[in-house]
């Protein structure tokens, strides 16, 4: 049960029962020791998860400290004392770094202040605030001739700090929440992804702190830099230049392309906290290796820790604009395969969204601000991303800071695709290819997906989006018209399609003319990679002749066969379909495209004994080979915020050196110990060499 401020102060009063001592007019304290209250400010500033054993508090809300007087006692209007508050390595009232303040009647939440809230007596208790707008960071608290260190966070819990966000079941979710789900896969198929992103775990919150004092801009002037600490703008824009390693000493190392020797694949990552560790271990050097959904959870992790609202969203189809005139141009040869531009179209792309206020705007523009640490691009000649409100992208409104344009371009970039022929000439091709579709985050509360589609653009058609579009001079939009063409070409799929199984997929034209059409139809599939990396052929066919009666549809299956695309399917398991039909007739040429992911078989979690804290459990996991041909090397891996001891527990499933064949069970029974009460998420991974970063995961309510 917590406790009130008033019912807790009221109990440090009754410590004391020493003589009362008067002091000369002005005498300062004679202070012997100091009680910092952790446990109760901790728990009351909501920062107990990071450990009860140091004072971290939140700005702009009073904190209480004890002081033990050796001798004399406290006697207001008599009795003196100062403070002042310091941060970074140059504090200065000047950059807002240093701050000097006495006594008060009452504490003022406005600005630091302090206030006695004891009666007389060898005891003072003291209740201490700092400005809602301080830099956070560490600091040095001097109260009389004692010093004390805490450390300071952003709190949205107050309404004058710039972090804000008044709903409680929100504040749970994107502060407190130490995991979550993030979607993968593709837009006709989200697939949800479990992460462990572990901001209260043991260390966590020294190495965010250590990335803050990584960054160039500190090593440059870490005086400045402490002051800026007071702006979650500047602090996101940081984070989104430092969770990446392109420019600074930052965390990750990205590679999207050959094999990941030397590092970690990014597939294999659970969560946050074994990157962030291995980062501060190494002495600051990049972890290697991270994609997308990486950057974004770990910038996600740190954002929480330090207090920030955040989530992970995934834009699917989402367009890579380099040359900034919203249009991403992509070319094909005549057989209908891709070839390879700078321009991109990303299956999905994560980033982040911190939850803030934008006073450097005008009005309306609050709320969540997109921040995309994967190097892409360079801002101010840097590799970072935003912070860009989201609604200044629904809105059209491309110069307001930071990085509009870009990510403008990747929920609504223009595509026109082109044939190279032979000959070197080239032609427009017709397609329906639309970007930033099915955006997407975790709901509140939920492991379901929410889609926040809505909230990046006005319906497609609408006068909203018009304008919007107008006022982006967004003109290939506005001039494109919906074409109505004479022949019609879509691809279906099965609804079951699993990795280990041989399935079909359906190019399916349409006639819609008053005449006969003649046709050459090109049916093709490819493994890639979500980045849109293209890989391996995994099936093919080109038919001549496809004959069409006026109003007719002709159905072509493709078959894909395991034994086929097997090999050649990246960790992505994701297929690129591409079908191509050119009207002989009229020379148009159609061209329609798919991805599908292929389902990885469901992890089982079992647990075994009653969850409580620091009593012991068994999580009993199982995964049948869905493959024609034997798993080897099999390993299960668990970890979870406050189950798993802070670190991933790894176990082979069966033993060590045997086999699994077809259909038979990789099984496993791994222990953990809880050791916080409340909704956990248990995160398993599964791994092999032909199977390999299956992701699971069990919800576990643990019991005080």
């Amino acid at each position: 049960m917590l406790v009130s401020l008033e019912d807790h102060i009221l109990s440090i009063c009754t410590r004391s029962t020493s003589n009362t001592l008067l002091f000369p007019v002005s005498a300062a304290l004679d202070i012997e020791r100091l009680d910092l209250e952790c446990q109760f400010n901790n728990t009351d500033h909501r920062t107990d998860l990071n450990g009860v054993d140091r004072l971290i508090v939140r700005r702009g809300q009073p904190f209480t400290i004890s002081l033990y007087l050796r001798s004399g006692s406290f006697q207001p209007g008599v009795s003196s004392l100062s403070f002042v508050a310091e941060t970074g390595p140059q504090p200065s009232e000047q950059y807002g770094t240093r701050a000097s303040f006495g006594l008060s009647p009452d504490v003022d939440t406005s600005r630091w202040s302090a206030a006695v809230t004891s009666p007389p007596g060898d005891m003072v208790a003291l209740q201490i605030c700092s400005a809602p707008n301080a830099p956070i960071g560490r600091y040095t608290l001097t109260v009389g001739q004692s010093k004390i260190e805490f450390i300071l966070l952003f709190n949205p819990w107050c309404p004058a700090d710039d972090v804000f966000l008044d709903d409680e079941k929100s504040l749970e979710e994107y502060v407190l929440s130490q995991d979550g789900i993030i979607f993968r896969g593709s837009h006709q198929f989200p697939q949800p992804t479990p992460w462990n992103f572990g901001q209260f775990e043991s260390g966590i919150l020294d190495i965010c702190l250590r990335i803050l004092d990584s960054n160039p801009k500190y090593l440059r002037n870490p005086g400045k830099d402490c002051s800026g600490r007071r702006n979650p703008i500047y602090v996101s824009r940081v984070l989104s230049a430092m969770v990446n390693c392109n420019d600074d000493k930052g965390v990750l190392l990205g590679k999207w392309s050959g094999g990941y020797d030397g590092g970690v694949s990014p597939f294999l990552w659970r969560g946050s906290v074994e990157i962030l560790r291995n980062w501060d271990s190494q002495a600051c050097q990049p972890v290697r290796f991270g994609q997308c959904w990486v950057f974004a959870a770990v910038a996600c992790s740190v954002s929480r820790a330090l207090g920030m609202p955040c989530r992970v969203v995934t834009n699917f189809l989402s367009a890579h604009d380099t040359n900034s005139n919203l249009t991403i141009e992509r070319y094909i040869d005549e057989n209908g395969e891709l070839v390879q531009s700078r321009d991109m179209i990303w299956n999905f792309h994560c980033w982040i969204e911190n939850w803030m206020t934008r006073p450097d705007l005008k009005a309306d523009f609050n709320g969540w601000q997109v921040s995309d640490p994967t190097p892409q691009e360079k801002s101010e000649g840097v590799y970072c991303c935003g912070p860009i409100p989201v609604k200044a992208i629904k809105e059209g409104e491309l110069t307001f800071k930071y990085d509009a344009p870009f990510v403008f371009a990747e929920v609504n970039a223009d595509v026109v695709t082109f044939m190279k022929k032979k000959d070197g000439s080239t032609s427009k091709v017709t397609t329906a290819t639309v970007v930033g579709q099915k955006i997407s985050t975790k709901k509140v509360g939920s492991d379901a997906r929410e889609d926040i589609t809505h909230l990046y653009k006005y319906p497609e058609g609408s006068d909203e989006e018009r304008e919007a579009f107008t006022k982006a001079n967004h003109q290939n939009k506005l001039l494109q018209q919906l074409q109505n063409a004479g022949l019609h070409l879509a691809i279906k799929v099965t609804s079951d399609m699993k990795k280990g199984c041989d399935f079909d997929v359906f190019a399916v034209v349409t006639n819609n003319t008053q005449s006969e059409k003649m046709c050459r139809l090109v049916f093709g599939s490819c493994a890639e990679s979500y980045n849109g990396t293209l890989g391996e052929n995994c099936g093919f066919k080109d038919l001549l002749n496809v004959g069409l009666s006026p109003g007719a549809e002709r159905r072509i299956p493709l078959r894909l066969n395991y034994s086929k695309y097997g090999s050649h399917l990246t960790e992505d398991n994701l297929i690129r379909l591409a079908a191509l039909v050119v009207d002989y007739s009229t020379k148009e040429a159609i061209l329609a495209v798919r991805h599908i992911v292929l389902e990885n078989p469901e992890i089982k979690v079992r647990i075994l004994g009653e969850p409580k804290e620091n009593r012991k459990l068994a999580a009993e996991i199982t995964l049948q080979n869905p493959l024609p041909e034997p798993l080897e090397n099999c390993c299960f891996s668990i970890e979870g915020a406050n189950l798993t001891d802070q670190v991933q527990i790894q176990r082979p499933g069966r033993k060590a050196d045997s086999t699994v064949g077809p259909g038979e069970d990789a099984k496993v029974k791994i222990y953990f110990t809880p050791s916080h009460s409340g909704l956990r998420k248990l995160v398993v991974d599964f791994d092999s060499n032909k199977l390999c970063h299956v992701k699971g995961y069990r919800n576990v309510i643990i019991g005080k």
